[in-house]
């Protein structure tokens, strides 16, 4: 036997059309916040989009260089952080920083510029002995920017923020990738 219909009518919008526009409404509210959200500290230094862009430009850039520390100290792991490296170096590109050139096998970079050979010379005196540990420590390093990044999210517009998102993101796999036995 059916239920008979109800005959108290609700005020209002139905909840089925509710949701149907939430989605849209929250679009253009987010995207109308986002547009009067000012950018800049009133137009005396950079925004805040470039100090988080120059910020994660600078992080990978100081990764990179950690890598090319990690690889001239345990070149048995040259071939394994290769290719971490050379990603760490194209998220520098996409945050408009500029990036060195891969180090050679014997841990030299001929190419690469005097401040990231520099950067790269820092780091080795801070590498463990072990490959091990090096590989620890370059992990914990990975997932500390990563952790950063995914912080800096809030205050980043759109594109950024999904640049950030998935670098972040990267940089998570890099640490599961470094610390897998």
């Amino acid at each position: 036997m059916p239920f008979p219909p109800s005959l108290r009518v609700r005020p209002g919008p139905r909840r089925r059309s509710l949701l149907a526009v939430a989605p849209a409404a929250l679009l253009v509210a987010g995207c109308s916040a986002e547009s009067e959200r000012p950018d800049s500290t009133g137009g005396s230094g950079p925004s805040a989009a470039d100090r988080v862009r120059a910020r994660a430009a600078r992080d990978s850039r100081e990764l990179t260089g950690r890598y090319d520390a990690v690889i001239a100290a345990h070149p048995k792991l040259a071939q394994r952080l290769a290719p971490l490296r050379a990603e760490t170096a194209r998220h520098t590109e996409a945050f408009g920083g500029a990036t060195a050139a891969a180090p050679t096998p014997s841990g030299t970079a001929p190419s690469a510029s005097a401040s990231a050979s520099a950067s790269a010379s820092a780091w080795s005196a801070a590498v463990p002995a072990g490959e091990k540990e090096a590989l620890a420590q370059l992990a914990a390093t990975e997932r500390e920017v990563a952790d950063r990044r995914t912080r800096a999210l809030v205050d980043a517009p759109g594109e950024l923020a999904r640049l950030l998102a998935s670098v972040a993101a990267a940089g998570a796999a890099h640490v599961y990738l470094l610390t897998e036995a």
